[in-house]
């Protein structure tokens, strides 16, 4: 099985920057957003079921899934947010599951926002956060999705801290006023070090 490092970060912390430059030295990447996307695109049963739960509303004009109006409705409503985990949490695992069994290279970064929210831990070989202070997440975020600063820190409020992810880390990267050449050489040398460590456990098993 290929070593999973598992990337997470919270909302604004840059993982997509991240996992571009990992992805830039030939590292495959599974990323949990992408593949929650993919579940729900048009013509998907789990989009019809969604549909068929919200109303039609919940719709852009194009088909495609209204993020922000689901948003809304699940997020003062936990049952509802309950029923949509029920329905979509086992086709991003079936689908994740999938992609990593597929990987042949020594590793794989996994990116996974909600990774300590959804005790995920067990799953990675290998954690890897993206750390920055609170108020460059709010900035960044706002400045991204056009949202408004209570709306990012509602996000935050529901989202583990940034010490919670902090002691579940095995390595850090610190995505504060970094320039792009700086970050690309830290993870650079985290590419060399999972390298070296894939093949440190490779030479274990077959020992054993």
């Amino acid at each position: 099985m290929t070593y999973i490092v598992a990337l997470t970060g919270g909302i604004g912390s840059g993982k997509t920057t991240i996992s571009d430059i990992f992805s830039s030295l030939g590292v495959p990447i599974v990323d949990a957003d992408i593949i929650a996307r993919e579940v729900v695109a048009p013509g998907t049963a789990a989009l019809q079921a969604i549909t068929e739960h919200f109303g039609a509303d919940i719709l852009l004009p194009d088909g495609n899934l209204n993020r922000a109006i689901l948003r809304q409705k699940v997020f003062t409503a936990p049952e509802e947010k309950q029923w949509l985990n029920a329905l979509l949490h086992p086709l991003i695992q079936r689908e994740t599951q999938r992609q990593l069994t597929q990987v042949t290279t020594p590793y794989v970064i996994w990116v996974v926002p909600l990774l300590i929210e959804n005790h995920l831990m067990h799953l990675a070989d290998r954690i890897l956060v993206v750390d920055v202070p609170v108020e460059v997440q709010i900035n960044r975020t706002m400045a991204r999705d056009g949202v408004s600063r209570e709306q990012v820190k509602n996000i935050l409020t529901a989202q583990a801290s940034r010490q919670d992810r902090l002691e579940q880390a095995d390595d850090v990267i610190v995505n504060h006023n970094n320039s792009k050449q700086a970050l690309t050489a830290r993870v650079v040398e985290l590419h060399q070090q999972y390298l070296q460590q894939t093949k440190s456990v490779r030479q274990e098993n077959h020992n054993e």
